[in-house]
């Protein structure tokens, strides 16, 4: 009897004398597997980072959406707002529709949101829609002369272009 008998244990099987050599088969079959786990268990990690980006992305995504078009509502408001002033209402309803008007600009601003300027600077389709062309005189082509409606914008996203009229050069008379 050997000692390990004698002691009631076994070797491990790769420590067990095997003619054959199925040992180390067995041994490099089981280390393919693992690698092949472990390979899978990575893509599976991996995937799941890739997931994890995409969905965030997508919900910010969202979100921004969201905001623009909640932003875009309010603006429409504060065309009203401008509109009744220019109605000239008198007394104390001018001085509460400006009062509003000042209360709803305060928190565009706070959410980023500006007014662009347009009046003299060249036309540009990314920040302008032109509603008319203009002859002008002392004033250069495709310059804006006239706002019918604000155009605003967050940082250098532009959240609603100007309604522009646009000035062209005087017809020489022959």
């Amino acid at each position: 009897m050997t000692s390990e008998e004698a002691a009631g244990t076994q070797p491990a099987a790769s420590e067990r004398p095997n003619g054959d050599g199925d040992g180390d088969a067995r041994t490099a079959e089981l280390e393919a597997d693992l690698a092949r786990m472990e390979d899978r268990y990575k893509r599976a990690l991996a995937d799941l980072d890739n997931y994890r980006k995409r969905s965030g992305t997508e919900a910010q995504r969202r979100v921004d959406e969201s905001r623009e078009s909640l932003l875009r509502d309010w603006l429409d408001a504060v065309d009203s707002v401008e509109r009744a002033l220019l109605m000239q209402p008198e007394g104390p309803v001018l001085e509460g529709l400006q009062s509003v008007l000042e209360q709803m600009e305060a928190i565009l601003g706070r959410q980023g949101v500006r007014r662009m300027d347009a009046v003299g600077h060249p036309f540009d389709p990314e920040r302008h829609e032109a509603i008319a062309v203009q002859e002008a005189e002392d004033v250069p082509d495709r310059t804006v002369i006239q706002t019918a409606r604000s155009g605003y914008a967050t940082g250098d996203h532009v959240l609603r272009p100007a309604q522009v009229v646009v000035s062209r050069p005087r017809e020489q008379q022959t």
